[in-house]
């Protein structure tokens, strides 16, 4: 069991880490070198639809609508998101990706399309019900711990 628990521990460790800088690399191309991995994380929580609102966004993110004003101000200025009050509400204001944040959304959806495909391509039938079941307890980890 200790042989086991130490290789986990050290996996999950450098996998987190792994994946945070990797995907840094691999996102933020010259087509969107002015992205950082946070501003790329609003534009997926922003998404394609066209009814985002800030708070809808920050709860998504985990974060004060605040903080998210600030990634906002940024993604406006960069061209990657528009702003849009409400007609009915005027306190209530819309965002949107524009075309160039549209873009920057597929490509970090692709990214990680072929990271998923690149992992179940390496696993048997059998075995896919046993990630799913360790990603679920994983999942159910962070979720209680970020609770604390």
């Amino acid at each position: 069991m200790g042989d086991a628990f130490t290789t986990i521990n050290n996996v999950l460790v450098e996998l987190i880490n792994e994946i945070w800088e990797l995907e840094e690399k691999a996102i933020i191309t010259t087509e969107f070198k002015d992205l950082t991995n946070n501003d790329m994380h609003v534009i997926e929580a922003i998404g394609l639809g066209e009814d985002s609102n800030m708070s809808t966004i920050a709860k998504k993110l985990n974060i004060t609508v605040g903080s998210l004003t600030t990634a906002m101000n940024s993604l406006v200025n960069k061209k990657y998101v528009v702003r849009k009050r409400s007609e009915e509400d005027r306190r209530v204001v819309y965002v949107m990706l524009t075309d160039k944040g549209r873009a920057a959304y597929q490509h970090h959806e692709d990214y990680h399309r072929q990271m998923t495909q690149a992992i179940l391509d390496k696993l048997s039938e059998e075995e896919i019900p046993v990630l799913v079941k360790t990603l679920d307890a994983l999942t159910d980890f962070f979720t209680g711990y970020s609770k604390k």
